[in-house]
């Protein structure tokens, strides 16, 4: 399984995919952080960015599980000796580049986007509030994968479509049981994750499980 997922995550970097959702994660992180974040606010900056860029994730992790053809992930199936490790390995490997991501987003304001450093408390929430976002984005992006959708268009509208959707539905009165992306970036602004992010997270864990379950079950019938 090991070899397998870097086995993946070679093949993504070979192919250059990567670039274009890493020019997307530095182009909203020099919006967000083009001035500096006045203190005491580092945690309703950390909540916007995870939210708006669970689409960047979605975008790198369709894109790692695009690079192989279909020819190459049967040969992969094979070598792998079970259909489910090929899966799970690009699965693994879509979590890791998106991690990677997570860690720029999540670092690069401390080093030139506040002006204060947050507290450890608004820290440890502003990473929690990433790792939702990238599990939410790798989701998203594995459901919009080629196995799953072999026309690019088809894909791509589905990736951002399905985003907004998430955004607007995030909106609603039903919004923190779906994917709250707003309403986490609500109760951040209003001092009010703390309380509010177990259930927030929870939502969160249980549609992107059900989610990737779609996808592996999909998965079985779509090489």
């Amino acid at each position: 399984m090991t070899a397998l997922v870097r086995f993946k995550l070679a093949a993504y970097a070979r192919s250059h995919r990567l670039f274009q959702p890493m020019i997307g994660l530095f182009a909203m992180l020099a919006v967000f952080y083009s001035s500096a974040v006045p203190p005491g606010s580092e945690l309703s900056s950390y909540a916007d960015s995870a939210g708006l860029l669970v689409v960047v994730f979605a975008w790198a992790a369709r894109g790692l599980l695009d690079t192989e053809p279909a020819t190459q992930r049967l040969i992969s199936m094979t070598a792998a000796g079970r259909p489910g490790r090929e899966v799970g390995a690009g699965l693994l490997a879509a979590l890791a580049v998106n991690l990677g991501m997570a860690a720029i987003a999540v670092a690069m304001p401390l080093v030139i986007g506040f002006a204060a450093m947050p507290s450890p408390g608004d820290l440890a929430q502003g990473i929690a509030l990433h790792l939702l976002g990238l599990i939410a984005g790798t989701a998203l992006g594995t459901l919009t994968s080629r196995p799953i959708l072999p026309s690019p268009a088809a894909s791509m509208l589905a990736l951002f479509g399905g985003y907004l959707a998430l955004l607007l539905i995030s909106l609603t009165p039903v919004g923190r049981f779906t994917v709250p992306i707003m309403p986490w970036m609500r109760a951040a602004n209003d001092g009010a994750l703390g309380e509010a992010l177990p259930m927030l997270a929870a939502a969160t864990l249980f549609w992107s499980v059900a989610g990737v379950a779609a996808y592996v079950r999909l998965r079985r019938t779509r090489p």
